[in-house]
């Protein structure tokens, strides 16, 4: 089962003028968006979903409204939906889309679906950088950054529940293709679908049951760079950070986290560790030293000013 992995995230929600504004202002692109929602696309097509909470066409909801409805995986093949409909098939209801996507419900109830990847290819600058002792990336003469560089989200990077039962819910995406890269012991598993290298696509994290549910999305970044960039213009345009930005351990991915009307928060995140299956999952408490190396703090002011002395 070749999942590749999240193609699109759909939500709910109460206040579709709010989630417009903060999906734009975030950075992705809208499509054929409306009074009843729309699609919001990275620049490889990936997707956030908005529709209204009592939208028929949605998934029944686990929590109120705003919440996620539904998570799309993307897969490389036809005869990839048809294992992944053959394996859940086995003990749950699914059910198929018109266009062939397959659909169904995990173990902790989270509704996912899966279809042949909308992805598409784009091309976007690499953040060449020079340190002594390699040589250098960035030609002679060329400005590493710019006031009006451009710092878009690229490709949808992954997604975090909240579940009553890590183990159990961990277990069930092992029977889809997923590996366990890392694990916070007491809190959960770091997972990536077989058709990706990414370090995780999927975090869970053990809470009391009336907690489930989304606790925030991400999209790649171009470099740490853009992560400070895209932050800080979405801090200006009056979205509330939550955390960061800083860098984690596992992962090794930049990040930073606002808070969202979607009901979850929501992340741009940067420079990914990549795996294959040579690699040895690691395991360590959860706690702030180990999930982050470093955690920036601003400052309004740098430097001394202010009136000059009075005069004696």
């Amino acid at each position: 089962m070749n999942i590749i992995g999240l193609d699109a995230l759909i939500f709910g929600v109460d206040d579709i003028q709010a989630c417009t504004h903060c999906l734009r202002d975030y950075g992705l692109q809208p499509v054929d968006v409306d009074s009843e929602g729309g699609r919001f696309e990275a620049l490889d097509g990936t997707a956030v979903i908005i529709r209204r909470a009592d939208d028929a066409r949605l998934p029944a909801a686990i929590g109120p409204a705003p919440s996620i409805r539904e998570t799309i995986y993307g897969v490389a093949s036809v005869a990839d939906l048809e294992a992944i409909a053959d394996e859940l098939g086995r003990d749950r209801l699914v059910t198929r889309g018109a266009d062939g996507s397959v659909h169904s419900v995990d173990d902790m109830g989270f509704a996912i679906g899966f279809q042949v990847s909308i992805r598409r290819p784009y091309s976007a600058p690499a953040d060449l950088t020079n340190a002594p002792g390699h040589a250098p990336q960035r030609p002679v003469n060329q400005p590493g950054i710019n006031p009006d560089m451009q710092a878009l989200p690229r490709t949808l990077s992954h997604v975090v529940y909240f579940v009553p039962d890590a183990a159990k819910a961990e277990a069930f995406y092992k029977r889809l293709g997923f590996m366990t890269t890392d694990t916070f012991v007491g809190a959960g598993p770091f997972m990536r679908p077989a058709g990706s290298d990414d370090h995780h696509c999927l975090f869970m994290i053990q809470t009391p049951p009336h907690m489930k549910g989304c606790e925030h999305f991400t999209f790649h970044m171009g470099s740490g760079t853009e992560v400070l960039l895209a932050g800080r213009r979405f801090e200006q345009q009056g979205w509330t950070s939550f955390w960061g930005p800083g860098r984690h351990l596992f992962g090794s991915n930049w990040f930073w986290y606002f808070n969202s009307p979607l009901g979850c928060h929501i992340e741009y995140d940067a420079d990914m560790d990549k795996h294959d299956d040579a690699w040895q999952a690691r395991q360590a408490p959860l706690s702030a030293d180990n999930s982050q190396l470093f955690l920036f703090t601003s400052r309004e002011k740098w430097f001394p000013s202010g009136p000059p002395p009075k005069q004696a």
